[in-house]
Order: structure tokens, then sequence, then C-alpha cells
């Protein structure tokens, strides 16, 4: 609901095992409970920790609108078969594999990593993150401007704040 008086940004890294842990445990109590329900406005930023997950973001902003959070969560179900951190030496073959599930050929695949022009707005999403929130990890998350912190975040502390938050705009 883009006309929410509360809004909750989280800035994120596809090959951050916190963020993974995060959307896989707490993130569909938050959609269900805030996101579906209008309360909140949720937006998601990619914040690269690593050039891997500049990569990831390119390739999920090459499928239609509608296949990029899926694409999201498949990146964080699958950190094993595509990122450094658990051993995977082929990092691009698994970027491949994941890419194929959505339907892209490896060429295509090839062609989001390749532009360049994406890099810029990555860069910036980045830079203006750790500008106006001090971000230095992920997940961070940002309730109307204040920056709660990195790190993992229990659904029943965030439902408190938000809730805190909500209670503040009626």
């Amino acid at each position: 609901n883009r006309n929410s008086k509360v809004v909750l940004i989280e800035y994120a890294a596809p090959s951050c095992p916190v963020c993974a842990a995060f959307n896989a445990q707490n993130f569909p109590k938050l959609k269900a409970q805030y996101i579906d329900t209008g309360k909140i406005f949720y937006v998601f930023r990619v914040f690269p920790l690593r050039a891997d997950d500049g990569s990831a973001e390119k390739i999920a902003r090459c499928l239609p609108e509608d296949k990029y959070f899926a694409f999201i969560d498949l990146l964080f179900k699958n950190q094993p078969k595509w990122d450094v951190e658990y051993g995977v030496t082929d990092v691009h073959g698994g970027l491949v594999r994941l890419g194929r599930i959505y339907g892209m050929s490896a060429d295509q695949v090839d062609k989001c990593i390749a532009n360049t022009s994406e890099d810029g707005r990555i860069n910036k999403v980045a830079s203006d993150g750790e500008a106006r929130y001090n971000i230095t990890g992920t997940p961070t998350f940002v309730l109307d401007g204040v920056s709660q912190g990195a790190g993992f975040f229990p659904i029943d502390a965030m439902s408190k704040l938000l809730d805190a938050e909500l209670a503040k705009k009626q």
C-alpha cells in the first residue's frame, strides 16, 4: 500500500545468509500481517556485499517485474547452489542454473550480468543507503526513515516496532 502512513525499507544482499533466514522465517508473517493487509508500505532494496550480489540483482531486474520477488526468494532459498559462502566455486554457473528456472538461457543471463547501466543504479541504492541510514551490513531495516540496525530481526520484535509506529500514525 503506497499510501500507508508507515514505510519499512529492507536493505538485503542476495548472498547474505542472515537475509535468507529472515526471508524464510519471518517475511511470510510480515507479509501476511502488515504488507498484504495494507498496514505498511514495504520497500526491498539490494545492498550488495560482493559483486555476485550485483550480478544476482541484475538477473532479477531482467525478468518481468512480477517475477522479481520470486527470483529473489529463489536466490535466498538456493544460496548453497551459487554463493561462495557455501564453498561454491562456479558462482556464474549457479546463477545461470537459477536463471534457467525462470526461462532464461545462459546467454540471456550473461547479457543481464554484463549490463553496466544497472551497475550505476545498484551502486546508487547502496551509496544512498550508506549516506542516509549508515548501513554497514545486511539485513538492515529502516522504519519511517530511522534505521533499526543490521542483523536478524525476530518477527515479535519487528511486530512491536511496527504496531507502535502504526499507533502513532492513527
